[in-house]
This record gives structure tokens, sequence and C-alpha cells, in this order.
């Protein structure tokens, strides 16, 4: 098993691995972990060279983030997985991530628990619309610049700096802030996503999603993904 760099001309093919397993993944993605941190996304392809297993990961401040671990059906079984994702984790470690989170699915648990990763929180998908009624009651930005305040924000909420990444996604959607709170919303396919999304405190994360909500027209579909200890999951629902 030979494992190469993730390139630029493997996006697409991800992309269609991506489609079969019903993921949300967007070619923007890959041109920003590729810009941002090449060294930690690798591709293990067939003997015509075309890829059958790719993992992407980020390197923030201390931490990193693996993601996009996948490899196509027909080749699993073999190793393939987990030989990216150890691949992932050295090229983390030697970029000086202390820390490394990643979201696990069903089928990937057992490799990440076997070498010493442990849940501690899970991840739900809301998914709810847009419900504009009025506007001009919360602080608009372009999306152009993430400001030094969102990024404190973000780093007291995460426990890191995560600049490249706030960057990135204002930089594609627009950005609502208030006293102590800020929301991303991006684009999604054909609809809305708001993340990153972080607040100081639940009454300001409360009234920054009404706003949100308010800002985004009737029928719009708009997802959010959040987390939470293990012992206090609960069933997802709608916005």
């Amino acid at each position: 098993m030979i494992i190469e760099p993730f390139c630029i001309n493997d996006i697409a093919t991800f992309l269609g691995l991506a489609a079969t397993e019903g993921w949300v993944a967007e070619a923007w993605e890959f041109d920003f972990l590729l810009a941002t941190f090449s060294a930690g996304s690798f591709c293990v392809r067939d003997e015509s060279g075309t890829g059958i297993g790719f993992v992407t990961s980020m390197r923030h401040d201390r931490s990193g983030w693996i993601g996009n671990l996948i490899v196509s059906a027909e080749h699993r079984g073999r190793g393939i997985g987990e030989a990216l994702f150890l691949r992932t984790i050295e090229a983390l470690r030697d970029a000086g991530a202390d820390t490394i989170w990643l979201t696990a699915s069903k089928t990937g648990k057992s490799i990440y628990e076997k070498h010493g990763f442990t849940a501690v929180d899970t991840i739900f998908r809301w998914t709810g619309a847009g419900r504009q009624r009025h506007s001009g009651h919360t602080a608009h930005t372009d999306g152009s610049v993430i400001t030094s305040s969102a990024s404190s924000i973000d780093n007291q909420a995460w426990g890191d700096r995560r600049d490249a990444l706030l960057a990135a996604t204002a930089g594609r959607g627009r950005v609502l802030a208030k006293e102590s709170a800020f929301l991303v919303i991006q684009p999604c396919g054909e609809a809305l996503q708001f993340g990153p999304f972080s607040a100081l405190d639940t009454g300001r994360a409360e009234q920054l999603f009404d706003a949100a909500l308010c800002s985004i027209p009737c029928k719009t579909k708009v997802y959010l993904d959040t987390n939470v200890p293990p012992e206090c999951a609960c069933c997802p629902g709608i916005l």
C-alpha cells in the first residue's frame, strides 16, 4: 500500500465517493485544506492511479482536526482507512499539534478507539428553515474579515485559535455579531449552514440564533451542527 499526498486533481474523485455516502461536501473545503495544511492530507490509489481512500486534516494553533476519512466500498476491510488515519496523526504531531480531534462515524469508531481516542461529545445535525420577518437589528459584516473579538470568543469556546478556518468560512458567507457572540452563515449546497457559531452565554446565543433565522427567507433550508456530552445526548429535532 502506497500513501501519497492528496492533490487538487483528487477532489472530484473524493466528492464522488462522498456523494455515495450521502455526505455534504464541497470543493471549496479541499481547496482551503490543501492551501493551509497540505502536509496533513493523503490518498491511497489503485493500480490505475485512481484514488480509493482519502483523509484530510487541519492544524490550528495547538490542536489538529482529522476529517473526510473515506475508503471506497469495494476496497474496505484491507486496512486502508487505518493506514491513512495513522499517517495523518503522524503529520499533525510533526506539525506540533498537542491535541487531535475528529468526528467518528459508526464504521470508523472502532479504529479510533483502538488508537486511544475517546468520545467527548455527540454531534447532531439540525435542519430547519429561515423565517425572515424583519432585518436590521443585528450587526452584519460582509464576511471578508473575521474580527479579533470573534476570534477571541471562538478561542474561549473551542480552546484554541482557529483563525484560518474562521477567515475561510466567513469569507464565503456573512457574519452576524453581538457582544460576546458571533455566527457565520455560509452556503452549503442548495442550503445555508450556521457555523462557526460561538457565544459566551446562552442568552446572547439565543438572540443571535433568532436574528440569523430572521435574516433568511422563509423555506430556505438551514443546517446547524451542535455538540453535547454523551450523558446529555438527546434525539435531534427541527429548528
